[in-house]
């Protein structure tokens, strides 16, 4: 844990002196520091996915303990976590060099505990109005929100060099959580974990008993002691202090904006299949167990982004982001072949598990090119647009606006979580399938790989990467 005592170049928690494109500063002070600041990062961001994403398997269980909604209400209440986190992710993009990676890190998981509580709560009443359910399912953007803040925060720790691979771990494993909470809370909702303190379980028409309150009571002892954790182990960075107004520069760069629709692609992609699955599963296969499968695909994303970082670090992330929309353009027309249809009434579960299994590893991929791509741009667009500049300057410019745009742009991407399970319940409500969804998301993929080759990967690229 880092020490309170004055030390060279840190005071208290805040690093004073930070210079990871220094070398020699980089091998013998600079990468343990980093390190210790992205393992402390990983478990409070994958618990703030599990929390932000926990509706997506609550949703399927609450018509078993007595919650009469339709199809319609569980979309919404599966897509609203993904709406608030989109929305607060905005905000928290500018939180770092307000307040402190340090400081927000702990402040922001600490949040996670009021919707971890209230779900368990309300779940034990069968009184429990709706509109408390659209609360809660709001307030579970916490998790959605801290997203923008730790990328923000990792940026500034680590060189251009390895930027690329360490901000693919934190995502990642962060990402992780989607699918660590898809397994966990399957299993602990059939079990009185807590006990007497946990409530009382509910009991089926077939005997069994379900802990629903589960779902969200098992997050809050680790997301107390990740908070902690994060308060006494993590740094604060005195560089990357920043003001509102330095940070806002971003919105008028270009290169900002074409990336927002890029990770929407990738990201919003990523996020959104995962809070939509199971219960796309649900009512398309419904002789099909989905919360015995739906865990893999957020988990395939998360390891492939984690796993391939170092791939666009390599061979450039513009490269890999073109061909990653390709493969998803293919592995979207291969879910279609395998809904069922007027030809094929029952369809095929397995095909249509593959193309998605495919679909989350792909998205996976272009987390981290997309992600690899935003410092190499700004390093080649600041000294063209701060020309006769100080040099100095003009890198801690490139910095701060990587950091923020890195954030921003996942703001924007998580808009996925809502607007994909939203576009799921339209579709099927308006022409009884989620075919039409599905075909808007592949128009949407192929725009992305028009983009990505005008401005990113063809010979003589306005800003080739």
């Amino acid at each position: 844990m880092a020490t309170s005592a004055n030390t060279v170049g840190q005071q208290g928690h805040t690093l004073t002196d930070w210079r990871p494109e220094d070398k020699d500063f980089w091998e013998k002070r600079g990468k343990a520091v980093a390190a210790r600041n992205l393992w402390i990062s990983i478990p409070n961001l994958l618990l703030a996915f599990s929390v932000w994403m926990v509706w997506s398997v609550v949703v399927a269980k609450l018509p078993a303990i007595g919650f009469e909604y339709t199809t319609g209400q569980l979309f919404w209440l599966a897509s609203l976590p993904g709406l608030s986190g989109a929305t607060l992710r905005i905000f928290y993009s500018f939180m770092i060099p307000i307040f402190g990676g340090r400081k927000w890190t702990a402040i922001s998981s600490a949040s996670l505990l009021l919707p971890a509580l209230g779900i368990g709560f309300a779940v034990q009443n069968p009184e429990t109005p709706y509109s408390m359910f659209l609360i809660l399912a709001l307030m579970c953007g916490f998790g959605g929100g801290n997203f923008a803040s730790s990328m923000a925060n990792i940026a500034y720790f680590y060189p251009k060099a390895t930027k690329g691979q360490a901000l693919a771990m934190n995502a990642g494993l962060g990402n992780l959580g989607v699918s660590v909470m898809q397994f966990v809370v399957p299993m602990v909702i059939t079990a009185g974990v807590f006990g007497a303190l946990g409530g009382e379980p509910v009991t089926l028409s077939n005997g069994s008993q379900l802990w629903i309150q589960n779902a969200g009571f098992i997050w809050v002892p680790f997301i107390a002691i990740s908070a902690v954790a994060a308060w006494f182990g993590m740094n604060d960075i005195a560089d990357a202090k920043a003001s509102l107004g330095d940070q806002l520069s971003i919105l008028k760069r270009f290169h900002n904006w074409v990336m927002c629709v890029l990770y929407t692609g990738t990201f919003g992609s990523f996020i959104g299949y995962s809070a939509g699955f199971p219960l796309l599963m649900k009512t398309q296969f419904p002789d099909v167990n989905v919360l015995s499968y739906a865990f893999l695909g957020p988990l395939v994303g998360a390891l492939s982004r984690a796993a391939t970082g170092w791939v666009s670090d390599k061979f450039g992330g513009g490269r890999v982001t073109f061909y990653v929309f390709i493969g998803m353009i293919i592995s979207v027309w291969g879910v279609l072949q395998f809904l069922p249809s007027a030809a094929d009434a029952d369809g095929n579960f397995w095909g249509f598990f593959a193309c998605f299994m495919a679909l989350f590893f792909l998205t996976g991929v272009g987390n981290a090119s997309t992600f690899q791509m935003i410092p190499s741009i700004m390093k080649k667009e600041l000294p063209r647009l701060m020309k006769g500049t100080d040099a100095a300057l003009i890198q801690k410019a490139i910095e701060r606006e990587s950091a923020a745009i890195i954030a921003f742009t996942s703001a924007i991407a998580a808009y996925g979580a809502f607007f994909i399970p939203k576009f799921y319940g339209t579709s099927i409500s308006m022409t009884g399938a989620p075919n039409a969804a599905l075909w808007g998301f592949l128009w949407f993929y192929v725009v992305c790989v028009v983009v990505t080759w005008i401005f990113y990967s063809r010979k003589n690229a306005p800003v080739s990467c």
